[in-house]
């Protein structure tokens, strides 16, 4: 029997989706506060001590006790005390980079074997104003998190990018939990190792000239992009104006006609935010499914513009950058109940967690490679591919004057100075000094 020494709902999550049978039993033990020790000492601590304090009270089973602190500038940050603490605390952890540590601590019981290690990675965030957090903390609860947020769901929105693990920032660093388990002799790890790769195959990608490890078909895809549409159009109302959706259409249809997954149904739809009606976005789900904000319709005022934008995040489907971005966060498990779609209990929470992960942003590399497909996919249609220079440009000046929000199209796409270097040297255009330096 596995067992978690810990009431966090984010460990709870991160074992159930990777299919594995677990009771929860929290431990009493009082943690160490660590302020008169590296951060690293003081987690690894905590971990032995609440899975020790478990463990004594039970004779048989897999004990794992976990403990967080995020570290800054010779400060050690735990969970805030109230609302002020975390704003406070998230405030000066955006203003530069920090790192959480995790101590991980694993028991069997029954044979007296114990192991402990620990995990660390760096985080960087952009930098939050006071409205950012105070928006944030209407939608997110920041009392049970190291630091007062979650990478995992709305504050994944605020992270540039992190050096190490993701799943360590979640709360559970899934690969330290198999090494540990590994080292004990668990035979839990191929378990673990099943649910991971069961039904997994390599097939060669045509748009990313790649061989791409895949656990879903093309058919599956398609069943996860419904479910996710679902969610989309349940949060965002979807626009029904007759001329704009057939302008929509009728180059979207065009794009993908030529693009390099031809045996996917593409789905253009118009949705807008009604809390934020001037939101500029487009968003691109497994399967074929092309989201475009209403306002982005208004700012792409030319079809060669709109076909640039639909360029971009038709190539994102090609080259199935949401599915892969997916699968390696979440894993097979959580894709399963998307697949499902809402015949399972976890729909709801899977495709909410899956969304958020794709509005967080794709790759640089992902990024770069889609405008190059993106401005292939323009031309090939029969539209001016250097439109999507001039859209990046109006939204950088755009973004000078609006106020900040999580979902702007510089948030969700970044990397823009880059973007633009590169699509001009998919076109043969000559590149300026400023295409080199970061002017976003």
């Amino acid at each position: 029997m596995l067992i978690l020494a810990s009431r966090s709902k984010a460990r709870k999550r991160i074992l159930k989706d990777l299919g594995l049978k677990f009771k929860v039993m929290p431990s009493s033990a009082e943690e160490h506060k660590g302020l008169d020790t590296h951060p690293a000492r003081t987690v690894k601590y905590n971990a032995l001590l609440k899975a020790r304090q478990v463990a004594g009270r039970i004779k048989d089973g897999i004990v794992i006790g976990c403990d967080t602190l995020v570290w800054q500038n010779g400060r050690v940050f735990g969970k805030p005390k109230d609302l002020k603490d975390a704003r406070t605390m998230l405030k000066k952890l955006s203003a530069s980079p920090h790192r959480l540590y995790t101590g991980i601590a694993v028991i069997d019981v029954k044979r007296r074997k114990e192991v402990v290690d620990i995990e660390e990675t760096k985080i960087f965030m952009e930098r939050l104003s006071d409205r950012e957090i105070s928006n944030y903390f209407k939608r997110v609860s920041p009392l049970d998190k190291a630091g007062g947020f979650d990478i995992q769901g709305l504050g994944g929105l605020f992270i540039k990018r992190i050096e190490g693990c993701y799943f360590n920032v979640v709360g559970l660093p899934v690969s330290k939990l198999f090494v540990c388990l590994k080292k004990i002799g668990a035979s839990l790890l191929m378990l673990f190792c099943a649910v991971t790769f069961y039904g997994c195959s390599t097939e060669y990608n045509i748009a990313s000239n790649s061989q791409d490890w895949m656990m879903y078909s093309t058919e599956k895809e398609v069943a996860m992009g419904d479910s996710l549409s679902k969610q989309v159009e349940k949060e965002y109302k979807v626009v029904h104006d007759p001329e704009a959706n057939e302008r929509l259409r009728r180059i979207g249809e065009k794009i993908a006609s030529v693009c390099d997954r031809k045996e996917l149904l593409y789905r253009f739809r118009i949705i807008e935010d009604e809390k934020e009606k001037d939101m500029v976005n487009a968003v691109s789900l497994p399967g074929g499914y092309v989201y475009v904000y209403k306002e982005l319709m208004k700012v792409a005022d030319s079809d060669d513009e709109l076909a640039a934008v639909l360029g971009h995040e038709v190539a994102h489907i090609a080259a199935r950058h949401s599915i892969k971005r997916l699968q390696a966060i979440w894993g097979y498990n959580i894709l399963s109940v998307l697949a499902a779609g809402t015949r399972n209990p976890d729909f709801a929470h899977g495709a909410q967690a899956a969304y958020l992960s794709i509005l967080s942003g794709y790759s640089q590399e992902d990024e770069l490679l889609a405008d190059k497909l993106g401005a292939r996919y323009t031309r090939r249609a029969g539209y001016d591919p250097g439109a999507m220079l001039s859209f990046l440009e109006k939204l950088r000046k755009r973004h000078k004057k609006e106020k900040p929000r999580a979902l702007s199209y510089f948030k969700t796409h970044p990397f823009i100075s880059e973007r633009i270097k590169v699509t001009k040297e998919e076109l043969g255009e000559k590149i300026s000094f400023e295409d080199f330096i970061n002017i976003n």
